[in-house]
């Protein structure tokens, strides 16, 4: 059996090393112990499972970089098989990777790893078990990830802390990509993410929609340095979980929908999450684009959220951007921690959403919460609906925003509704109309 195997294996290798043409999985279970590579300069393959089913099992001695890996080639088609990875525990070695190495080059034992690629397509693959990202895209253009299905991968650092792991990463200046229809369950990390750092090219023409995502222990959804980016129409729960794995140290709490870096022309909208111990909207380095429609809701007691945050939240850390033209317009938040929105920079238009059982953790009560214990000197920050403030990571006065026709309530709201911080005049943005009760 084992011989057999092994011709079976080799022939394989053989066949993807055409580098043209279709390629079928041996059916059932075949184990590799270093990657399927499909040649630099392959067309047109299509590497597909076999009727009644494929599994790409990786020996728990496995060495390489991916399960199957794709690096400048055009034209590739990857479909209807499995691939379990060798996750036997979830503690690694792993931390983020240093001097700005790309994450292509720092995480090993991948699912599938496509680089310098255009025109790729993964549908319905199935991946577990997988000990760094299921699958990872840099470089590439013409990106669609189509009904993948992602289960009980990523791993933690020494510390026990997620090391993000576990999800869809692009990375480096992917473009014109989709990622629609996925699946993905209990992972350690982000679930789908797109990353660049500031010296590479952003993401572009993105479309990430209909996608489930439960119980990952970092961000449903990242967009990092990109633009026009659509984020809609995706669902989930129980962001932040397990709470043990959050990487507090570094305050990487979840978030539904998050941001970094430089990113605009893009669009949040529609997507629905319940349970997220963590921040509904994270807006640090979004500019010039559109939050309408979402909702993260949580019902459960606030104990049952101990990284619970704000609901939304504006900043500037990114200095090739500034924070600007942003509407946030229908979107309803239940149940956080902390305040509503907390809103910097010029021109935004904060209108019509619901901001519901807001201050959770009581901060401006007597004596002051464990949980509020936070720049005391400001001490509207953290129990307003809407705080308008000065800085966001680099100074950005809050002046020309629109805070109009929203419903906040929570403890305290009556009296704390729409509040400005130190250097910030409230009558310097258009404040009307809005209704705030406990």
């Amino acid at each position: 059996m084992l011989l057999a195997a092994a011709f079976l294996i080799a022939d394989l290798r053989a066949a993807l090393d055409r580098g043209r043409g279709d390629v079928v999985l041996p059916p059932g279970e075949t184990r590799i112990d270093r990657p399927l590579v499909l040649p630099k300069g392959a067309r047109g393959v299509r590497l597909r499972g076999a009727p009644g089913g494929s599994r790409l099992v990786m020996e728990a001695g496995f060495q390489g970089r991916a399960a199957i890996i794709v690096d400048g080639a055009s034209d590739v088609t990857l479909s209807g098989f499995d691939i379990r990875g060798n996750r036997t525990d979830l503690k690694s070695p792993w931390y983020l990777p240093l001097k700005e190495a790309a994450f292509a080059d720092f995480y090993p034992d991948n699912g599938i790893l496509i680089q310098h690629t255009r025109g790729v397509t993964v549908r319905n693959v199935g991946l577990t078990a997988i000990r760094t990202f299921p699958v990872l895209v840099g470089a590439s253009s013409g990106v669609v990830i189509d009904g993948v299905r992602i289960s009980d991968s990523g791993t933690l650092n020494q510390a026990g802390r997620n090391n993000t792991t576990g999800g869809i990463l692009l990375e480096e200046g992917v473009s014109k990509f989709e990622v629609v229809r996925c699946v993905i369950e209990r992972i350690a990390g982000n679930a789908i993410w797109t990353h660049s750092y500031a010296r590479s090219p952003r993401q572009s023409d993105g479309w990430i929609h209909a996608n489930t995502i439960t119980t990952v222990g970092r961000d449903a959804i990242q967009v990092g340095h990109a633009t026009r980016v659509r984020v809609e129409d995706n669902r989930g729960g129980e962001l932040g979980f397990p709470a043990g794995i959050v990487d507090v140290e570094s305050h990487g709490v979840a978030v539904a929908l998050d941001t970094a870096g430089n990113v605009d022309g893009s669009v949040y909208a529609r997507n629905r999450f319940t349970d997220v111990n963590g921040q509904c909207i994270d807006l640090d380095g979004f500019h010039d684009g559109r939050v309408v429609d979402n909702s993260c809701v949580n019902k459960k007691p606030l104990e049952a959220y101990p990284a619970s945050h704000y609901g939304i939240v504006f900043g500037n850390n990114d200095p090739g951007m500034e924070s600007t033209g942003v509407v946030v317009m229908g979107n309803t938040l239940e149940g956080f921690a902390y305040g509503g929105v907390f809103l910097v920079g010029r021109n935004h238009r904060i209108e019509n959403n619901h901001l519901l059982d807001l201050n959770r953790a009581h901060c401006g009560s007597t004596p002051t919460p464990a949980r509020c214990n936070y720049a005391l000197d400001q001490p509207d920050l953290l129990r307003s609906g809407v705080y308008v403030a000065a800085n966001g990571g680099r100074p950005a006065v809050a002046t020309g925003n629109v805070v109009r026709g929203n419903v906040m309530s929570g403890y305290g709201l009556a009296e704390h509704c729409v509040a400005a911080g130190p250097g910030v005049r409230l009558d310097a943005n258009t404040v009307a109309g809005n209704r705030c009760g406990p």
